[in-house]
C-alpha cells in the first residue's frame, strides 16, 4: 500500500510555481474534525507549498523515507484538486480507523492533467487514553493509482471489500458529447437537458454461424425540439465496429401534382423522384417488439396531410421499409404507400 502511494505521489509531484505566487494563494484549510477534512487539509498544504504542514498530517508511517524526499516528490506539478467519497469506519483496540475514497487531478507545469484514485486510511486514537502530546486524527496510509475516468467520476464508490464503482457507459457519454456538439444551439433548452432513451438491440449477423454469439447495437434517442404539432428527435447508434454515429433516415423526394395547382384541390399524381437523408426524426418512436423506428410528420395540425416512415433494424442498421404520404388536405387521414420494401429479406 505504501509503495503504491509513493509511486503515485512521486509521479504527480504537486507544487506551487513562482508564477502562482503572484496570484492569490490557494485556500488555507487545517481541519482535523473528521477524516475527509484531514485529506482536504493535506492537499491544501501541498497546494500552498507548506510541506512541513502536509508532513504533519501523517502518523508514524510516513509517505517517504524522509522529509527531503517528500518535498522533492512534489517538484513537477503545478496544482492539484481533490474529491472525497463516502467515508467508512471500523473500531479496533482503542482506535477508530477511517477509509476515505479519494480522487485527485494533478496538473503539471505544462498544463497536462492526470487523474489518480484510491483510498486513504486514517486513524483516530481514543482521546481518553492518550497521554501528552495529544494526537488528533492522522493519515495512516494511502494508495493512489492512475485512473482513466474523468475527474468528476473518478472517486471510488468504496474502499476495502465494498462494491466496485459502477462502470462508466462510454458509448452513452460519446453519444451525449456528439449530440451536444452538434445540436446545443438548435434544440429547446428543456428538451436538450433531458436524458436520452436507451435501447439495446441484440441480433445475429446474417452471415453468422450457428454457434456464433449475438451482437449488440445500442440506440440513443434524444428529444430536441417541439413545435405546435411536431416534435423532432435525434438518434445515435453504437456498435463495436463503427462506434457511435448519428442515425440518418432515408426519405423519398416527392413530385406531387394538384388540380389547378392548388394544394387544397384534388391530388392528381404522386411520384418518387429520388431519395435524400436527414438526421431529424419527427414524432418518432422505437418499438422494441418489431425493432422499428416510426416517424409521422404532420403537414398541418389536424394531421390530414402528412408523411410517415417505418425504419426496420436488420443486420446492424436501420433501413427504410415503408413510406406513406397523405398529400390531400381534405380533413381525412388517407395515406398511400409510395415506398414499400417490407418484402425484402
Amino acid at each position: 500500500m505504501r509503495c503504491a502511494f509513493l509511486a503515485a505521489t512521486a509521479f504527480f509531484s504537486i507544487a506551487v510555481t513562482g508564477q502562482q505566487a503572484l496570484a492569490a494563494d490557494p485556500p488555507y484549510i487545517d481541519d482535523r474534525s473528521d477524516a475527509a477534512a484531514v485529506i482536504r487539509s493535506l492537499y491544501s498544504a501541498i497546494n500552498r507549498h507548506e510541506f512541513a504542514r502536509a508532513w504533519g498530517y501523517y502518523g508514524d508511517t510516513k509517505p517517504a523515507k524522509d522529509f527531503d524526499a517528500f518535498v522533492k516528490g512534489y517538484d513537477g506539478t503545478d496544482t492539484v484538486e481533490v474529491k472525497t467519497g463516502a467515508v467508512s469506519d471500523e473500531g479496533a483496540a482503542g482506535s477508530i480507523y477511517y477509509s476515505v475514497p479519494v480522487a485527485i487531478q494533478a496538473t503539471d507545469k505544462k498544463g497536462e492533467a492526470k487523474v489518480f484514485a484510491g483510498c486513504y486510511t486514517l486513524r483516530q486514537v481514543n482521546g481518553q487514553i492518550q497521554e501528552p502530546p495529544f494526537q488528533p486524527i492522522f493519515i495512516d496510509k494511502g494508495a493512489l493509482k492512475p485512473s482513466t475516468a474523468d475527474f468528476e467520476e473518478a472517486v471510488p464508490a468504496s474502499c476495502g471489500d465494498g462494491p466496485p464503482p459502477p462502470k462508466k457507459d462510454e458509448a452513452l457519454e460519446q453519444a451525449k458529447k456528439a449530440f451536444a456538439a452538434t445540436y446545443a444551439g438548435q434544440c429547446d433548452k428543456e428538451l436538450f437537458e433531458q436524458e436520452p432513451e436507451l435501447f439495446s438491440i441484440k441480433y445475429k449477423d446474417k452471415s453468422a454461424a450457428e454457434g456464433d454469439p449475438e451482437r449488440e447495437t445500442r440506440l440513443f434517442h434524444f428529444a430536441c425540439s417541439a413545435a405546435a404539432y411536431n416534435e423532432s428527435s435525434i438518434y445515435y447508434i453504437y456498435d463495436d465496429v463503427s462506434g457511435v454515429r448519428q442515425l440518418q433516415f432515408a426519405e423519398p423526394e416527392m413530385d406531387i401534382r394538384y388540380a389547378n395547382n392548388d394544394s387544397d384541390g384534388k391530388v392528381e399524381s404522386m411520384h418518387v423522384v429520388g431519395f435524400q437523408a436527414t438526421g431529424w426524426a419527427v414524432n418518432s418512436a422505437y418499438d422494441d417488439a418489431t425493432k422499428t423506428i416510426t416517424t409521422f410528420n404532420k403537414w398541418r395540425g389536424v394531421g390530414d396531410a402528412s408523411s410517415s416512415g417505418t425504419y426496420l433494424f436488420r443486420n446492424g442498421d436501420f433501413s427504410l421499409v415503408q413510406y406513406d404520404v397523405d398529400a390531400s388536405y381534405d380533413g381525412e387521414q388517407n395515406p398511400q404507400a409510395v415506398v414499400d420494401y417490407n418484402t425484402a429479406p
